[in-house]
């Protein structure tokens, strides 16, 4: 019976030692609370006027933040229906060629360019949620899909061979052996996704699509710092977690192929062997 050994598209990839883990873990979350603290701090010593206090009322930082994430997050998950089941298709058949496409605007940096233009595009149709959304999903779709061709278009071919000659069906291969063998990759494209989403949502809310852009947009037009402060220092903030949470299942070895699995899974078998010996 053909089973499948998810080789995973990471050959550049070495082993985490747990000390590495352990830096990954703790260092980023740690300067990013000190940043907010002294962010925090700033703000309750610096003399605010009225402007910048009616900006801060009833608590519309952290509507503007929550509104963010939910811009980001949902972004990214749509793109990532999408982008998936998309990289699938185009890695299949007479549509192979195609699949170059979203790997050379990628290679190209083209994205920034993207990004550009679908923010000139919010400014023309208006902030609307809509709107906004749809810029966001397919700012997000890009890196997911180059991640997700490229990992697909990687799986070793001498596991396809086998499996083919074993009479597994296509969607069978492409379910047991393709995408577990991709999702490093597709993973690290959900991490530059939520980046760029956070970025995008960003630059809408100057064309007033909410989020911590509006934030931002307020502090600049009203020549407050302290408003563009908070605003700038939370969405940085927020790009850092989301790509820090996102990272989450490879440091920790939640998925077949990453580092962190590969560690432990050769740490296992030097125990066995060692306890086989004596």
């Amino acid at each position: 019976m053909w089973r499948p050994t998810c080789a995973p598209v990471t050959a550049r990839t070495r082993s985490l030692s747990a000390r590495e883990v352990r830096r990954k873990l703790t260092l980023l979350p740690t300067v990013l609370v000190v940043v907010l603290l002294a962010t925090s701090s700033w703000l309750r010593l610096a003399p605010l006027d009225a402007v910048s206090r009616r900006a801060f009322a009833h608590g519309r930082a952290s509507v503007a933040l929550w509104q963010h994430i939910g811009l980001a997050v949902g972004g990214t998950v749509l793109a990532l229906v999408v982008a998936v089941p998309l990289g699938a298709v185009l890695t299949r058949g007479a549509l192979r060629r195609s699949a170059r496409v979203p790997e050379a605007v990628a290679a190209a940096h083209l994205a920034a360019a993207l990004l550009g233009l679908l923010v000139l595009l919010v400014f023309r149709l208006g902030g609307d949620t809509w709107v906004v959304a749809a810029v966001v999903t397919v700012c997000a779709a890009l890196p997911l899909l180059s991640r997700a061709v490229t990992g697909l278009r990687g799986v070793d071919p001498a596991l396809l061979t086998r499996a083919r000659a074993a009479g597994v069906s296509p969607s069978a291969i492409l379910v047991r052996a393709e995408l577990p063998a991709a999702l490093p990759l597709v993973l690290a494209g959900v991490r530059g996704s939520l980046v760029m989403s956070v970025g995008a949502a960003t630059v809408a809310g100057f064309a007033g699509g909410g989020g911590l852009g509006a934030l931002i947009a307020a502090g600049v037009s009203a020549r407050r710092m302290p408003v563009l402060a908070l605003g700038t220092v939370l969405s940085v903030c927020l790009a850092l977690m989301l790509d820090w949470l996102a990272s989450l299942p490879l440091l920790l070895g939640w998925l077949p192929g990453s580092p962190a699995r590969r560690h432990r899974d050769a740490r296992g078998r030097r125990r066995r062997a060692t306890t086989a010996g004596t």
